[in-house]
């Protein structure tokens, strides 16, 4: 029951972070947005860390790739994704965010040779840039050139930190995931903070209502502190089907928020690229599961 009540906190944690994001851009510049975000996160979590003693990077070879990592995750997919909602919906922001699965099952290819492209992850992927084709279609028609920017700006988002979680994977499976993910919020926190004060100006003098306060905060302790410590938790303690099935849910709670709270409407295309993203991240995660449930009952003993 416990670990039911956390997956369930974690979906609404996840699925609400789209609507502090687009709430939060109505006062404050995009990038320094998102560098104020993780320099207060980043601190957070390294002092957790230190409290926890948890281990540090211990070759080149983890310091450098926490630093890699850290800028496309954190750097270079963070600063597209609060640059492109400022001009799409959050809802239409979350589902083209969610192609992550997607791009990392065709990048994991040559890095990972235990997963290996399959006619049921090419269909999955297929239906996914479909559905981002038809989304972009649909922007480009309706919204104008800012709103198709803005969209391509996510995807290109989701692609690098599809590479950073396939990095991760291939080659981090050492570092303590605490570690990793307050190193990875510092090295993408510099070229966040160098943009940001050379084209945005002093945060200090920011539009700083209260809206944007709390937007901000939200985002910080709620949409990344707590978030990441009661994911690790629910991965130690929930099976892998209900843990991998919140890439499905997050989306869709992030599109139910926005029309309630923002009023924002999707158009049949929209709807109709979102189903299709959405069944292409079925197929990757869903078979995934399997895989990962077949492998973990031949490995138990007699």
């Amino acid at each position: 029951m416990k670990a039911r009540i956390v997956w369930l906190i974690l979906c609404c944690i996840w699925g609400s972070t789209w609507l502090f994001i687009k709430l939060g851009l109505r006062d404050l510049p995009p990038v320094s947005f998102a560098a104020v975000r993780f320099a207060l996160a980043s601190a957070i979590l390294c002092a957790v860390v230190a409290a926890r003693r948890a281990p540090l990077p211990r070759s080149r070879r983890e310091l450098t790739l926490i630093l890699k990592t850290g800028v496309l995750a954190f750097g270079l997919n963070y600063g597209l994704l609060f640059w492109g909602e400022q001009h799409i919906s959050s809802g239409l922001a979350a589902l083209l965010q969610a192609t992550i699965p997607v791009f990392g099952m065709l990048i994991a290819h040559p890095y990972l040779p235990g997963e290996r492209l399959t006619a049921w992850k090419l269909g999955g992927a297929l239906l996914g840039v479909v559905g981002v084709g038809i989304i972009f279609s649909n922007q480009l028609a309706a919204e104008g050139g800012m709103a198709l920017w803005g969209s391509a700006a996510i995807v290109v988002g989701a692609v690098f930190v599809a590479y950073a979680n396939v990095l991760v994977k291939a080659y981090g499976a050492g570092i303590e995931p605490a570690t990793l993910a307050a190193g990875q919020m510092l090295c993408g926190l510099v070229p966040l903070a160098c943009y940001g004060l050379a084209f945005e100006g002093n945060p200090f003098n920011f539009n700083w209502t209260t809206l944007a306060v709390v937007s901000l905060l939200y985002l910080t302790l709620v949409g990344s502190v707590a978030a990441f410590l009661l994911y690790y938790w629910l991965v130690r303690n929930m099976d892998v089907t209900n843990t991998m099935l919140i890439a499905l849910v997050t989306p869709l709670a992030a599109v139910l928020l926005g029309m309630i709270v923002l009023g924002e409407k999707l158009s049949w295309r929209t709807v109709a690229g979102g189903a299709l993203i959405m069944s292409g991240i079925g197929l990757v995660v869903l078979r995934r599961v399997k895989k990962q449930e077949a492998s973990s009952a031949d490995s138990q003993p007699a």
